[in-house]
This record gives C-alpha cells, sequence and structure tokens, in this order.
C-alpha cells in the first residue's frame, strides 16, 4: 500500500480543486496545513481511553489529520496554477511537513494510548527516516524517492481511518492482547513499517551509485 504512487492519477481532481484556492498563495496553505497538523497532534495527545467516548477527541484528530493532508496536496498544484512555483517553496513544503509529521506522531506516541514510550519513538524514527531518505535520494542527484512500502500518503490514512477504528472498538468494549490499544498497533505499524521503507530507499539510492552516478559535479 504506497498512496504516493497514485500521485499521478489524482493529479487531474486536485488540479480542479485547486483552481478554487488559486487566489490564496500557496505558502500561506503550506502553513495552514502545519496548523491543522498542530491541532490533530493536541487532540490526540489530549485523548484517552476513559473519556473518548464523552469528548470524541479522536474524530477531532482524525478530521484535522484529513485537513493537513488536504491542504498539503494542493499548495502544490495552487503554486503551479499560478506559476508560483519556486525551490524555497518546495523546501519550505517539505521542511513544514516534517513538523507536521512530528505533531502528528508525536502527540499520539505521547498520549495514553500508546503503551510503551518505545514504540512512540521507533514510529518517529522510522518516519522521519523515510522521509530523509526521499529527499536526500534527489539532494545527491537521483530521483526523489517515492518508493517502499509505507509513504506519508499512506500514514496519513492510517491517521483518519484508525483513531475512528478505536472509538468504535472502545464502544463495543473490543479488547486486544496484551493490552494493547488499535493505535498501540498503528505505531508498531509505523515502527517497523517506516524503517523498512527508510531501508528499502536507503538501497534504492545505493543500487543508482552502483551503475556509475557517483561523482560530484
Amino acid at each position: 500500500m504506497v498512496l504516493d504512487r497514485k500521485r499521478d492519477s489524482v493529479d487531474p481532481l486536485l488540479s480542479i480543486v485547486a483552481k478554487r484556492f488559486s487566489k490564496i498563495n500557496p505558502n500561506i496553505l503550506t502553513w495552514t496545513a502545519l496548523v491543522f497538523a498542530f491541532f490533530s497532534g493536541l487532540f490526540f495527545y489530549f485523548s484517552s481511553p476513559e473519556f473518548e467516548l464523552l469528548n470524541y477527541y479522536l474524530f477531532f484528530a482524525a478530521f484535522f489529520v484529513f485537513l493537513n493532508g488536504f491542504f498539503d496536496a494542493i499548495d502544490g498544484k495552487v503554486a503551479k496554477l499560478t506559476n508560483k512555483a519556486s525551490l524555497r517553496g518546495d523546501f519550505l513544503d517539505h521542511a513544514l511537513d516534517r513538523y507536521a509529521d512530528v505533531f502528528m506522531v508525536g502527540g499520539l506516541a505521547l498520549s495514553s494510548w500508546c503503551s510503551r514510550p518505545s514504540i512512540g519513538l521507533l514510529a518517529i524514527i522510522g518516519m522521519l527516516l523515510t522521509s530523509y531518505m526521499g529527499t536526500q535520494s534527489q539532494a545527491v542527484g537521483y530521483k526523489r524517492e517515492y518508493s517502499g512500502l509505507l509513504g506519508r500518503a499512506d500514514r496519513l490514512v492510517l491517521l483518519i481511518i484508525f483513531p475512528i477504528v478505536q472509538h468504535i472498538g472502545l464502544r463495543f468494549s473490543v479488547q486486544l492482547p496484551w493490552e494493547t490499544t488499535v493505535l498501540d498497533w498503528v505505531l508498531i505499524y509505523f515502527a517497523v513499517v517506516g524503517n523498512i521503507t527508510a531501508i528499502q530507499r536507503f538501497y534504492s539510492t545505493l543500487n543508482w551509485f552502483r551503475k556509475g552516478f557517483n561523482r560530484i559535479k
């Protein structure tokens, strides 16, 4: 499941939506996406099994994850449609995406849904290394690397769906093995598959070097 590979197939739809935001500076959309990620992280952090059925914080967190993904998807499109695409904007987008990822996954990792701090730490490490390998491959002259099992779009979809699944499971008193939660397993998935994805991208770039692209210009 690598939704990043489906970018080309959804581009026409994103272009239509982006036209409605064409009067807004794309950098503002990028910063807006970060704000939504911050609120998502807050709702994840303050949510808890004790009060979730009363305050629905996981629903709010999932909603703000969706808004982050939405604005992150259209800011680049708006930049291209309005001829405002630039290296500065691209850098800003990717830098703020990393902060957004830390806000969202970090908020969940520090919440009471995460039974062990080590799980949350490994999830954040896998997430950051995956993104780093993807952009660093481009920095050395290769393409921007989106290969592997778990891309950013996949993470966002999982952070939208499984908080709601967690809420439903809590409502029906679903018990998981070893006193874990649904969101525990999401973080475990991020930790394991995220680090595997980082390694996949690492070796993909090394293979490119082995083909002879090894000189610094």
